[in-house]
């Protein structure tokens, strides 16, 4: 394919690799194009209007929402619901599942989307990248009915598609269908997404390692042992801090330059922080097909059989080589063990 195809070119060329009806998921990707141009252009004006700060609400994970979190799922929520291409969607700010129904109060399609519309939103006041991660299921219920939760709880490793949008200097699209990892860089000036990083790697090496080391004593010994590893003077090591605090960018940044990203469980969390179906499980999708590994520190991510919508779990993602490093210092303590 040209390099410089865009995002729908590629969608179209690409559609024989679906196992089932092809147009359905290219619609749905589609849909999520749109629904990011829109929300890129709010976050890069955010600053000039009054859709920073605090929208007086707490979302469902009792965090404070920004305002612009609350506009980036109305806008997902809209696009996705408006061309009714999927049957229901899961959203890290609502507190339970949407169901999709078409004009005949039945809904035909086979996906069910699961979003985190605008991660590290708490960042956006300070001008540091946010993104927007998405998961896509076929839905395991009866065609036609009302979807049901066991539609949403299925294991990561079921996904057909899962992606992200970084919204920064340049904003991104990253997605993959289990076909390898491709990037998509929006050119502002006529709106359209171009291939910019073609089948994106993790180096099976990395350098860099992404944790709040503010955290350090609430951490399991494993991690502790890990981050002494980490700061050691040793053959490639030390290795270098980079922590953002935004996932998305986080994660972008170690696929592109090699590392490892870390939210373990603590004391004070301890489950950790972040959401198994709207975060850990479409970054290990991602993670896998990069040739990267993810776990929560002793099981893989994409095996984990998810009980509850908003359910967290420790994370452990990026290079190959280190994340196996980290799982070896964890392993010495089984009892720290999720599961």
């Amino acid at each position: 394919m040209h390099k410089h195809s865009t995002l729908g070119e590629f969608i179209i060329s690409n559609q024989k690799q679906f196992k089932y009806t092809s147009g359905e998921l290219s619609r749905l990707i589609n849909s999520i194009r749109l629904a990011a141009k829109v929300v890129n252009h709010e976050v890069n004006k955010a600053g000039l209007v009054d859709i920073l700060g605090d929208a007086g609400d707490t979302n469902v994970q009792g965090e404070d929402q920004q305002k612009l979190d609350v506009y980036a799922n109305e806008i997902f929520m809209k696009k996705l619901t408006n061309r009714q291409i999927v049957c229901g969607i899961a959203s890290e700010e609502e507190d339970d599942f949407v169901t999709i129904s078409g004009n005949d109060k039945k809904n035909n399609n086979k996906y069910v989307v699961l979003i985190d519309p605008l991660d590290g939103s708490s960042n956006i006041d300070v001008n540091v990248s946010v993104g927007t991660i998405f998961s896509i299921y076929r839905r395991v219920t009866p065609v036609g009915t009302p979807v049901q939760k066991e539609d949403f709880l299925q294991e990561g490793k079921k996904q057909v598609a899962a992606g992200y949008i970084v919204y920064g200097t340049s904003t991104m699209l990253v997605y993959t269908t289990g076909h390898g990892v491709n990037g998509f860089t929006l050119n502002p000036a006529i709106g359209t997404f171009y291939l910019s990083h073609p089948d994106m790697k993790f180096p099976e090496d990395g350098q860099i390692y992404s944790i709040n080391e503010g955290y350090y004593v609430h951490f399991p010994q494993g991690v502790k042992d890990y981050l002494k590893y980490c700061q050691e003077e040793e053959g490639d090591r030390p290795y270098k801090a980079r922590y953002i605090g935004s996932l998305v960018s986080d994660f972008h940044r170690n696929m592109i330059k090699g590392g490892i990203y870390i939210y373990p469980s603590s004391s004070v969390g301890p489950q950790g922080k972040l959401r198994l179906l709207y975060e850990c499980n479409p970054m290990a999708f991602l993670a896998e097909q990069a040739g990267g590994k993810a776990t929560d520190g002793y099981v893989r991510i994409l095996d984990i059989k998810p009980t509850e919508l908003h359910q967290r779990v420790p994370f452990f993602c990026g290079s190959k080589n280190m994340v196996i490093d980290a799982e070896g210092f964890m392993a010495k303590y089984p009892e720290d063990a999720n599961y």
